[in-house]
């Protein structure tokens, strides 16, 4: 199965080697039929801490690298 790429921006880099990425999807309301605006943020592995606050990025999943890392930064978009 092909690992899943997310984008998003990336809103916290406190953590050494690890950046916080905010991603946004936007679907049809079932009922209302209303475009809707849901985020989500990921915890995302950044090895070389190149990225800060504001960047856009592509997140792609991998083997768990700690408790709550389970995606990997693949390149700034």
């Amino acid at each position: 199965m092909p690992k899943r790429i997310l984008q998003g921006t990336v809103t916290g880099d406190q953590n050494d080697q690890t950046v916080t990425v905010s991603v946004e999807r936007r679907f049809t309301h079932p009922v209302l039929k209303k475009t809707i605006r849901k985020s989500k943020k990921y915890r995302a592995h950044d090895a070389q801490n190149q990225f800060k606050i504001g960047d856009s990025v592509r997140i792609q999943e991998c083997a768990p690298i700690s408790k709550t890392k389970r995606w990997e930064v693949v390149t700034a978009s």
